[in-house]
């Protein structure tokens, strides 16, 4: 049951009016995905940039390797290794040193003095803000590249078989925390009789369970889904107490801290409210059940707000409160929706009452979840391209759709719900069922129980049969089942949207990174006509690089004259500049290897840029000229 009219029975008038807002709502959470603005990366730190850069070949050996982050990272022994070409140690093995200036994240290892020539690996591993595991690996050479035998893990951190059980830990989580709140809140507003039932009572409890069991589960495999990836450290007492000193730890047990007063106001719910007979005790009860709950759930809620997504990046102090209202609102929603179902299944006695008290109910959490999710849209995705071109977008766009789906199927629970009308249920109603055996006197206790047993057996009959004989309640309950399982795969593409970086923050990385570290290009071919103002001092310099990129590189140099044929010179230079990062020029004297044709083997090129490559012609002893053009060198 969905969001429908606050209204049952409401005037044709009032009914379009409800089906329109929700409609609207619904185009509004799209439209608000495009509203983009300016700001920092919302989550997920990325590396965007480092020193040496990714493939740069240098002539002397770096003191010490830097690496630049999008935003706050975590670090620890063994975060950044340096691997020679034998895959041995370079790096000191110190704690990478917080090299971090104003809002330039930055860290650094130092490396062994003397290193040899060769391929050096860079691999890292961090937690970032938003309490996701990071990693990656680059490489760079000193002198010039060498084979290496550095074997690089094939799993990003936080995958493999300890990433899918705390994949799975994760979505039993949300889905415990939506049946304990949304199934103690339906009570609480929607059917206080259902303190009384059994299924009611069953729901709640394993919805508790399920939270406390992953909520656990999290904990202990914290330190191998952020490190190892090896189950066997699950019982590493140091890496647990490091945990604890992580905010994503401190999280996990605040949440079960809470769960502990969850447990109390699930004691009392069932127990004591059950039990209660007198209207106005039963209304101030309700009142502090619903104050207390209601602190215990946005507390719950909060531990995912303070430790993920919302509690880093753009606007962190607004976007954790959004994030509390967004969770309830979704327990709200989704765990009175399952409690509906169960209601309607296993009891016979919830009337139309309680389900027009939810209708509200579910009403109003779409509305909340509209408006929370225009602005966590905002925040995450920002624009079209990021919507369409990232994950996180396209998964955005299927919780979209099945946020469409949901309401689709909602519209044809409220069309049950405005014909449900309250059956009579009372087992003593009616005759006799047939078979009945009556009680007697002075009967031994095993046929006393027997008779109990029968007993039972016929009044659980009767329910069956006073439920499945009202077409409009069977027809709300296959409406309800349905609006269940599509409730179910959003809650799962939910999840996965938990652990996924943020469109902003992929795209604002990609962009970083291109801008330091431009893209191959390919072999670079120069065409530059000169005049050296001499007799025969007209003509064109053709010149190749190869491959064209960082490294080791053929440079070849045609000079033709003015009529096209191949010309001699007296004198050939070449030299390149990368202006922008104030390096050169670097010297390149090719050798003569026929008529017009110069080249230089093992040219280096230690880093990707915008290079100026200059080329000074002399045709006689006084007639010179340098001309240039730029060439990237990816």
């Amino acid at each position: 049951m969905t969001a429908t009219a606050p209204r049952l029975g409401a005037s044709p008038i009032r009914r379009p009016f409800a089906a329109a807002a929700l409609v609207a709502a619904l185009v509004s959470l799209l439209l608000g995905l495009m509203v983009a603005g300016a700001g920092p990366a919302s989550a997920h730190a990325a590396l965007t940039g480092s020193d040496p850069q990714d493939g740069a070949v240098v002539a002397t050996a770096p003191k010490e390797v830097t690496l630049t982050f999008s935003e706050a990272i975590a670090v620890g022994d063994g975060s950044i290794r340096v691997l020679d070409p034998s895959s041995k140690r370079a790096d000191t093995g110190a704690e990478p040193k917080d090299l971090s200036e104003g809002s330039i994240v930055r860290y650094g290892v130092e490396l062994h003095s003397g290193l040899p020539d060769g391929t050096y690996t860079v691999a890292w591993q961090a937690i970032s803000a938003d309490s996701h595991p990071i990693s990656g690996a680059f490489t760079f050479s000193i002198g010039a590249p060498s084979e290496t035998t550095v074997a690089l893990p094939s799993e990003e951190a936080g995958g493999g078989p300890v990433g899918t059980v705390y994949d799975i830990a994760r979505y039993a989580a949300y889905t415990g925390f939506i049946l304990l709140a949304g199934g103690a809140a339906f009570v609480l507003g929607c059917w206080p009789r259902g303190a009384n039932a059994r299924p009611m009572q069953r729901l709640v409890v394993r919805g508790w369970i399920i939270l406390t069991a992953a909520t656990l589960a999290m904990l202990l495999l914290r330190n191998p889904y952020t490190g190892s990836g090896k189950f066997a450290d699950v019982f590493d007492l140091d890496g647990l107490q490091a945990v604890l000193d992580t905010k994503p730890g401190a999280a996990l047990v605040s949440r079960l801290l809470l769960l502990g007063a969850a447990a109390l106001f699930i004691a009392v719910l069932f127990g004591t409210y059950a039990r209660r007979e007198d209207p106005v005790e039963k209304r101030d009860l309700t009142f502090g059940l619903a104050v207390g709950g209601g602190v215990v759930a946005a507390g719950i809620a909060a531990t995912w707000a303070m430790s993920e997504h919302a509690s880093t990046g753009l606007q962190a102090g607004v976007a954790m409160p959004v994030d509390v209202a967004h969770l309830l609102a979704v327990a709200a929603w989704l765990g009175g929706l399952v409690s509906l179902l169960v209601a309607l299944y296993r009891t016979p006695d919830i009337g139309s009452g309680a389900v027009r008290r939810f209708s509200r109910v579910a009403f109003g959490s779409v509305l909340v979840l509209a408006a929370t999710g225009i602005y966590q849209s905002w925040r995450q995705v920002g624009s079209w391209s990021a919507l369409t071109g990232t994950r996180y977008g396209q998964l955005l766009i299927i919780k979209v759709a099945l946020i469409a789906v949901l309401l689709a199927v909602a519209w044809f629970s409220r069309r049950w719900t405005g014909r449900l009308t309250d059956a009579a249920v009372s087992s003593s109603d009616g005759p006799e069922a047939p078979g009945a055996v009556e009680p007697v006197d002075d009967v031994d206790p095993g046929r006393a129980a027997q008779l109990a047993r029968q007993r039972a057996a016929l009044t659980a009959t009767k329910e069956k049969r006073t439920r499945d004989a009202d077409p409009e309640r069977s027809g709300l309950r296959r409406s309800v089942l349905a609006e269940a399982a599509v409730a179910a795969v959003l809650l799962a593409v939910t999840t996965m949207l938990t652990s996924t970086e943020p469109g902003r923050t992929e795209e604002e990385a990609a962009g970083a990174s291109t801008a330091v570290t431009a893209p191959a290009a390919g072999p670079v071919a120069l065409s530059m006509p000169f005049d050296t103002g001499g007799r025969i001092g007209k003509g064109t310099v053709r010149i190749d690089i190869d491959p064209g990129r960082t490294g080791s590189n053929e440079l070849h140099v045609w000079v033709d004259g003015s009529d096209g044929e191949p010309m001699d010179v007296p004198e050939l230079k070449v030299a390149l500049t990368l202006e922008a990062q104030d390096i050169g020029p670097l010297p390149v004297v090719p050798d003569r290897l026929a008529e017009g044709h110069w080249s230089a083997s093992g040219v280096q090129i230690p880093m990707a840029g915008e290079w100026k490559v200059e080329v000074t012609v002399r045709t006689s002893d006084i007639d010179q000229v340098t001309i240039d053009e730029n060439a990237k060198i990816g």
